[in-house]
């Protein structure tokens, strides 16, 4: 199969792009999401695709999803931030534009992106965390992408780490995602500055803000990447909790390759450092087993698009059998 679009769909904005067998992008466009309206979406998805095939020979197209999509690649089960609910997405937009549609969770597209063409390209198993907001993650065994028998597996921003802990959007207590994401580490930088801390009164100055309710995650990233304290720490404490969860999973997946990406990845060896020491902390039998190869993310926001395509390329899984 030759040219194919990948489609990344986030909550705000609609990304899609003609990708080659080379993994590479040549046009693109995007439109807003209408995320409150289930007919919208796919009407947008399908107006930026459709640009798209008017100027391109197109054979299929992908679409990444955030949420539960069944194990045939067709319907989007559930979207946390969408209105998707039992959504056959893959066969309307098939209907429109008259070629095969395949639809993937958005992170394990990204994962894919990573591992055919990307940071894990030269392995064959690997496992994918992107920390942004939340906290997302795909993973490849022996060359092929891991589903589970509903399409629902690898939720890996989903494993608990704290028993009763803070109440994550998911409806569990304790997840990761809220303690080693984009989102935890802006609550835990507010939650510095409101307590009068010194160091995180430094750390706003350094920011160009007074008021802890405008800070950001980027703003901390600067602020720790020009060394600030209050910022490193923070930076730290993140390291940590994703340390110890890459120990867990590592564990249960034995990977060649742990690639990290999202927004949080910019902050590089700040977040790389503290997240490999409390990973050789914490891996089991450490001195007596082979340890994955740790790497930033090499595609960016261009992984989910260019992984959606190339699975467009791909036959979908066997169905799941039951004895």
């Amino acid at each position: 199969m030759g040219l194919t679009i990948g489609v990344d769909v986030g909550g705000t904005k609609i990304a899609a792009g003609v990708v080659g067998t080379d993994g590479k992008i040549g046009a693109r466009t995007h439109r807003d999401t209408p995320a409150n309206s289930v007919d919208a979406t796919a009407a947008a998805i399908c107006e930026a695709a459709a640009e798209l095939i008017a100027d391109h020979e197109v054979e299929a197209v992908g679409i990444g999803a955030a949420g539960f999509v069944s194990s045939d690649r067709s319907t989007v089960l559930f979207a946390p931030n969408l209105a998707w609910r039992d959504e056959p997405l893959g066969a309307r937009v098939a209907e429109v534009l008259k070629v095969p549609v395949v639809v993937e969770n958005d992170a394990n597209a990204a994962a894919w992106g990573e591992f055919a063409f990307g940071a894990a390209r030269d392995v064959e198993h690997m496992v994918c965390i992107t920390v942004g907001t939340g906290i997302g993650g795909g993973v490849v065994i022996g060359g092929e992408l891991l589903r589970g028998a509903n399409g629902v597996a690898a939720e890996l921003g989903h494993m608990r780490v704290v028993p009763g802990g803070h109440r994550c959007g998911c409806g569990a207590r304790g997840c990761i995602e809220q303690y080693a994401s984009g989102s935890a580490l802006v609550r835990e930088g507010r939650a510095q500055a409101e307590s009068g801390s010194l160091a995180a009164a430094q750390m706003l100055s350094v920011c160009g803000i007074t008021d802890p309710a405008l800070l950001t995650g980027p703003m901390i990233t600067q602020a720790a990447t020009a060394g600030d304290p209050c910022a490193v720490e923070l930076f730290d404490d993140l390291g940590r909790w994703l340390g110890e969860g890459l120990a867990s999973i590592a564990t249960l997946f034995d990977p060649a390759t742990i690639v990290i990406g999202g927004g949080v990845s910019a902050a590089g060896d700040l977040l790389l450092r503290s997240a490999t020491v409390a990973f050789e902390k914490n891996l089991p039998a450490k001195a007596n087993r082979p340890h994955p190869k740790f790497g930033l993310a090499l595609l960016g926001n261009d992984a989910g698009i260019i992984g959606a395509a190339d699975l467009a390329r791909r036959p979908a899984p066997a169905p799941e059998k039951h004895r």
